[in-house]
């Protein structure tokens, strides 16, 4: 069986960004002893996959899971322990720059405490070295934040850490998102996730467009940033492993790559996913209160189950799959479903890779970099 990820979801900012639409709330002692309580329960009490398989990745996502105390991710990391084989974890946190301590010698002890619970990869969204742009995104850090928290993390040992940065903000010129690019490449983290903007409806920040108040963003303008990224960062020296994330070579996003490979994954807390790595998915509560209350009960917490058809997995394989940048294996496809996808898509493949989206390389099919920008007329299309 091939082995799975457990992903803790930790619902807790210290402020809420105006883009985002995650199930998240405002930090508050109490309720979060309370719930990482409750995300113990749900781990101990977990029966959903009998016998569950190995686990060689955890992933702390959230919200802000570097809010906890380092007991708190300690209790829980035990009861992943308890419950699961584990053999050799990528075990991701994400932060928040500046998020630790109240100085640099508590932050930076603090720090070292994750790596003594076995913490091994940091993520935290930096999302732009441009001080302005990161008020009007809500972020309460500032860019000198971010070149702080990344030399603690250097010190307290960690020497797999990840960096998020937004492109296409309101307002954001070239040159802007240039130096974005090049403030990045000279920390050189190991790993980089560079991300497009995509405005949610019901955000702040989708309010503040709709209201003329913030320009709305300018898409062939984010499809020349998109490029520029590529080539920027894969001529420092980064691999382009899947349409938003690259890293230098080996580090890849272990825990992220189940995702996109169809690999199994557990999810635990609040609006936690889950997948059996064949027909199953799962989801738990979204609401964090209703959550913690299902687990005090011994209620379900589990609020969709859905058992995907032959004809669903097949499609899901295919945009998951051409996510990543080295693509399908169209005989592993044949092998796995009992079809030929050139065949079954014989259209849809002349028309896309006449437009320039795709390409076929011998057995792999994959994205182009224009077909990178535009995935989801390639996923429709093929879907």
């Amino acid at each position: 069986m091939t082995n799975a990820g457990v992903y803790i979801h930790i619902p807790f900012c210290r402020a809420r960004c105006s883009y985002c639409d995650f199930a998240t709330g405002m930090y508050q002692s109490e309720i979060a002893e309370t719930y990482v309580g409750a995300v113990c329960s749900e781990i101990r009490g977990w029966r959903e996959v009998e016998p569950p398989a190995t686990v060689d990745t955890i992933y702390f996502g959230g919200g802000t899971p570097s809010l906890l105390s380092t007991e708190q991710l300690e209790r829980i990391l035990r009861a992943v322990k308890d419950r699961f084989e584990l053999i050799d974890p990528e075990i991701t946190l994400e932060i928040n720059p500046g998020d630790g301590g109240v100085n640099a010698e508590s932050r930076r002890e603090t720090m070292r405490a994750w790596r003594r619970l076995g913490i091994n990869r940091a993520s935290f969204g930096a999302q732009t070295f441009d001080d302005r742009e990161l008020k009007l995104l809500g972020r309460t850090h500032d860019s000198t934040d971010v070149r702080k928290t990344f030399a603690l993390l250097r010190e307290a040992g960690f020497m797999n850490i990840n960096f998020d940065l937004i492109a296409g903000l309101p307002g954001q010129t070239m040159d802007e998102w240039k130096r974005n690019l090049d403030e990045a490449l000279k920390l050189r983290p190991e790993h980089l996730s560079l991300y497009l903007l995509d405005v949610h409806e019901g955000t702040p920040l989708a309010d503040q467009i709709n209201r003329g108040v913030r320009p709305k963003p300018d898409d062939d303008l984010a499809a020349e940033m998109y490029a520029t990224m590529i080539e920027a960062v894969c001529a420092a020296g980064y691999e382009h492993y899947e349409i938003s994330n690259f890293c230098l070579p080996g580090f890849e996003s272990r825990h992220n790559t189940k995702y996109w490979a169809g690999e199994p994954y557990y999810g635990f807390g609040n609006s936690a996913h889950s997948y059996d790595g064949a027909r199953r998915r799962w989801a738990n509560e979204r609401d964090p209160a209703k959550y913690v209350e299902a687990t005090v009960c011994g209620d379900s917490l589990i609020v969709d189950r859905t058992t995907l058809s032959e004809e669903e997995t097949r499609s899901e394989s295919i945009f998951l799959g051409l996510r990543l940048m080295k693509g399908i294996d169209l005989q592993t496809y044949e092998s796995r479903f009992g079809t030929n996808l050139r065949e079954e898509h014989n259209g849809e493949l002349d028309r896309l890779r006449a437009a320039g989206l795709i390409k076929i390389d011998g057995e792999l099919l994959r994205l182009t970099t224009r077909g990178a920008l535009l995935s989801n007329e390639v996923f429709a299309a093929l879907g």
